[in-house]
């Protein structure tokens, strides 16, 4: 069963969010990465770039597919994790610490309530 943790906010695209004030940190989900299996290669997205909720915004290369990376919130790219760049398993070492992909200024604080909370998250992945 895939790791799903307390404190964040997830997506149907099987991203996590945490909340940081008005700063969201996103990544992908274990259930995510154990699904793709090893990764090989993210393209993140570009500071400064403006996203809505639902874009895509990057892409995540690994053996079995290629997938994109959605946004969760609108806003815009204040920082992308270049560790994650350079050393692409680090999403399926650790999705939800090391693994961040980036972070985003939040434009509309009223999306994060149609994010998933982790319970509904489980029932999400449960259903697979």
């Amino acid at each position: 069963m895939a790791n799903v943790i307390d404190g964040v906010k997830y997506t149907k695209e099987h991203e996590w969010i945490k909340i940081e004030g008005d700063v969201a940190v996103e990544g992908i989900t274990d259930y995510a990465q154990s699904e793709l299996s090893d990764i090989v290669m993210v393209e993140l997205p570009s500071i400064g770039r403006k996203a809505k909720a639902g874009d895509a915004i990057g892409t995540i290369e690994a053996v079995k597919a290629v997938t994109d990376i959605y946004a969760g919130l609108g806003g815009e790219i204040i920082e992308v994790n270049g560790n994650v760049a350079s050393d692409p398993a680090l999403v399926n070492k650790d999705p939800y610490g090391e693994g961040w992909l980036y972070k985003l200024k939040i434009e509309d604080a009223k999306e994060v309530e149609n994010l998933l909370s982790p319970e509904q998250y489980k029932e999400l992945i449960e259903k697979k």
